[in-house]
């Protein structure tokens, strides 16, 4: 490991090791979601997204079993229940969550619409928690995992079962869904979660997508829906779920391998190369991020546990590689 990897690691564990105290800046070092009781060992709760919005300083997490939509404040060590699940807007599940300039909340479904044939792909709600939208993409089988708020405005879905991203944009008060690229004859379907994370490049001209299963990104041109493969120099991005980018930096949250990466990445999303790979706490399983107020804030999921326990939590830290 270089010197570099090794200092980011430390670092990372010092603020991992002091998750749950609050810091110089009276900002908990993590939060608390709220979640389903443990009965009879059945029950908890598990959870994916996380979407950030800035005029606020308020934050949202997607919960996997029940899509549940929990918020907290920067300042505050406990998150509470926004938007319920259980068929709420015919919202059984959630995964991927972000803002919008408007504060507008744009929630991806996951396999909603497979598990029950009919209910929506997506919602949009405003920031009191109105119901703006709730979209199917028209495309069969269709797991939307993440998004990401583009130059023009509109909300750009990945698909986990297919080489697609889907744009969903409002006009004159009417939302519509369209796939707006669609890149199979570039991207081989593989087993397990395909396009997952996604960014805008730095020049604002591309969009940068995670390939988890095999481990890839993906560059795909915003003008022309061009699709070609982000040059990593072979880093291991295997795993890779939530992508967050601040200027050259991209982090990438690699769940079950436990690691967060960090890439330099060019202005216009062509190539990257690694600046460090930090190991993360082996007691979770971090799925995505949002980058506020210069800390990362991490979801810990449950994934690897049969039924999710308490503590639910979301996870601040310094990102490594600054």
């Amino acid at each position: 490991m270089s010197v570099r990897s090794l200092s980011a690691t430390l670092a990372l564990s010092a603020v991992l090791l002091g998750a749950g105290m609050p810091t110089a800046s009276a900002r908990p070092a993590s939060y608390e979601l709220p979640g389903d009781p443990v009965v009879s060992g059945a029950g908890g709760s598990k959870y994916e997204g996380i979407g950030y919005d800035a005029r606020t300083q308020r934050f949202y997490v997607s919960e996997t079993t029940g899509g549940e939509i929990h918020r907290g404040s920067l300042r505050s060590p406990a998150a509470a229940e926004w938007l319920a699940g259980d068929g709420t807007d015919g919202r059984w599940t959630a995964r991927g969550i972000t803002v919008d300039a408007h504060g507008r909340v744009y929630v991806a479904g996951g396999p909603n619409g497979i598990d029950h044939p009919g209910a929506p792909d997506l919602w949009v709600y405003d920031r009191s928690g109105r119901l703006l939208a709730a979209l199917r993409t028209g495309v069969p089988n269709a797991f939307l995992n993440d998004v990401v708020i583009g130059p023009d405005g509109a909300a750009y879905f990945t698909n986990s079962n297919a080489a697609q991203v889907f744009r969903v944009a409002e006009r004159d008060g009417r939302w519509a869904v369209r796939t707006w690229a669609d890149a199979s004859g570039t991207i081989p379907t593989q087993a397990g979660f395909n396009l997952g994370g996604i960014v805008v490049s730095a020049d604002r001209r591309a969009l940068v997508v995670a390939q988890g299963n095999v481990g890839k990104l993906w560059r795909f041109d915003l003008r022309t829906g061009a699709v070609s493969a982000v040059g990593t120099g072979g880093a291991d991005l295997v795993n890779a779920d939530g992508l967050v980018r601040q200027g050259d930096l991209l982090w990438v949250v690699r769940n079950f391998s436990r690691t967060l990466t960090t890439l330099r990445l060019s202005a216009d999303g062509r190539t990257a190369t690694l600046v460090a790979a930090t190991p993360t706490d082996p007691d979770r399983v971090f799925t995505t991020a949002k980058l506020a107020q210069g800390r990362l804030l991490l979801v810990d999921s449950k994934f690897d546990e049969p039924v999710g326990l308490p503590p639910y939590q979301v996870v601040a830290l310094t990102p490594p590689g600054r």
